[in-house]
């Protein structure tokens, strides 16, 4: 217990200093003074409050060049929203941009009264979209798994998404305890009709928002990375014409989803074809950009944040 509130009083010492220093605008000798500490405490207390994510900070100002690209998306792909950002020089596979979008795009939902469904994904954009989430008690909103997060060897995914998001915002929430692929279709199939599984897919299938990451299917695809899938599966999936993947659905060069192969043994939710509701991938990158054309064109998804280099390889091609 003690240590307990030793922590609240330190990260409340934390949130001060912030306060001062980003928002108030005094200098860390200012804030020394006035909490009656020494300066390398106060330079302590500052970097624990951004560590903690005590104070968050977001670009307000429209960039006119990324709302153009943004737009031209829009009309090439007959999209529902649309969202690019600038892309870092230093750091173009950075996806801390799109996860700031992406975090705007589900506290948007999750703070309306109206009550809804959020369905999530996996991937890296995802998991850090909703890091930046800000704590907000929103019971009255659900939040589901789109897809069984159980690697072959029985190890859950570094990139699960949806109890993260549930603690930040004590929303009931519905995981997927499955394994990512089944043995068989036919094991597949019996699984999925065990009542709990087809309870929480009922609830999967009626999500208001998905949220979900656009995989490459190169040997860096995060499906290979993660364990989900086998090296000889992934090359499978590319001599079938796999160019990209949803929540671990395999689609070519069209978007159209492969008939065969691991496709035919994943515990996903089926994706609606064309995307209903609000779909919104979130991904950028040079190697993600054939996975992320070939979905929007096959109308896998309705909704996009990416960045302003992704956006205009896409238009480009």
């Amino acid at each position: 217990m003690a240590s307990s509130d030793n922590d609240k009083a330190r990260l409340d010492e934390a949130a001060r200093a912030g306060w001062l220093y980003f928002i108030a605008g005094h200098t860390q000798d200012e804030i020394a003074k006035a909490l009656k500490i020494s300066r390398a405490s106060a330079q302590r207390l500052v970097s624990l409050c951004l560590a903690e994510r005590l104070i968050t900070f977001r670009l307000e100002h429209p960039i006119s060049a990324c709302m153009e690209l943004a737009a031209r998306l829009k009309d090439r792909f007959h999209l529902a929203a649309c969202e690019v950002v600038p892309t870092d020089p230093a750091q173009p596979l950075a996806v801390i941009g799109i996860a700031e979008r992406a975090a705007t795009v589900l506290e948007t939902s999750l703070r309306a009264e109206k009550p809804s469904i959020i369905g999530l994904g996996t991937g890296r954009a995802v998991r850090a979209a909703v890091e930046r989430v800000s704590q907000i008690d929103s019971p009255n909103h659900q939040i589901v798994s789109l897809v069984g997060n159980i690697s072959a060897d029985g190890s859950a995914s570094f990139f699960d998404t949806v109890g993260r998001l549930a603690d930040r915002t004590r929303a009931r929430h519905f995981p997927m305890p499955l394994p990512f692929l089944m043995s068989s279709s036919a094991v597949r199939d019996q699984m999925l009709r065990i009542d709990p599984i087809a309870k929480v897919r009922a609830v999967a299938a009626k999500a208001d928002l998905r949220l979900v990451g656009i995989g490459q299917m190169d040997q860096a695809a995060q499906v290979h990375v993660d364990g989900f899938v086998s090296r000889e599966e992934l090359f499978e999936m590319r001599r079938l014409g796999a160019v990209g993947e949803l929540i671990g659905w395999a689609f070519d060069a069209e978007g159209h989803i492969i008939d065969g192969g691991t496709n035919r043994r994943l515990t996903s939710i089926p994706l609606q074809l064309p995307a209903r509701g609000l779909t919104i991938g979130a991904a950028a990158g040079p190697a993600k950009i054939p996975a992320i054309t070939a979905a929007l064109k096959g109308r896998l998804l309705n909704g996009l944040v990416t960045d302003e280099a992704t956006a205009g390889a896409i238009l480009a091609r």
